[in-house]
């Protein structure tokens, strides 16, 4: 059985690196921040009571549910509003203008003032692309085996899937990262 202090140990720890996995899903921020929160909540109500050693297997399959939810959601709104006259006019004209419902991001954060600083920053933020653009399931393995640094069976039991299919599609991310990275010019 977990105490409360276990529980609550575990939720800080693996927080960031939920939430950053979650955004290599979803690619919406807000998104992943409800889908971490919901599948936190979800272990302490649900499976407070279970021993330490079983928490971080059970809240990797909760997390991987509600992002799978998530997804769920997103297609049933998709197949309500795809007609674009459904959405509201935002100009004078009464036409509606996709561009103008996008917002830019923008990265607050004071930067370094050393070159090596903003080389390391983009090269991080091209990793962070090649991630985000691999396939689910690869980039759902990858980054539980070298973010979350789970081993193949935890990861398996995470996915629901065999330990060969972990291994297989972790392969193919590693290579698919290696052949894109190369391309760009980034070597590690």
């Amino acid at each position: 059985m977990a105490t409360e202090q276990e529980l609550s140990d575990f939720l800080k720890g693996v927080e960031r690196r939920a939430f950053k996995r979650t955004v290599y899903h979803v690619r919406d921020e807000e998104a992943a921040l409800d889908i971490v929160q919901d599948s936190m909540m979800k272990l302490a109500e649900h499976y407070g009571d279970k021993p330490p050693n079983e928490i971080p297997l059970l809240f990797q399959r909760i997390l991987s549910n509600c992002t799978l939810d998530w997804f769920r959601r997103q297609k049933t709104r998709r197949a309500l509003f795809s007609n674009m006259s459904d959405f509201e006019t935002s100009n004078e004209d009464g036409e509606f203008d996709l561009l103008e419902h996008f917002t830019i991001e923008t990265d607050t954060r004071e930067s370094e003032s050393a070159e090596d600083s903003t080389r390391r920053a983009q090269i991080f933020h091209q990793i962070e692309e090649q991630i985000a653009a691999l396939p689910g399931r690869q980039r759902e393995a990858f980054l539980m085996r070298y973010w979350e640094e789970m081993d193949v069976a935890e990861t398996a039991a995470a996915m629901g899937c065999s330990e060969g299919s972990v291994k297989t599609h972790c392969s193919r991310a590693v290579h698919a990262l290696s052949k894109a990275l190369k391309a760009k010019g980034i070597s590690l």
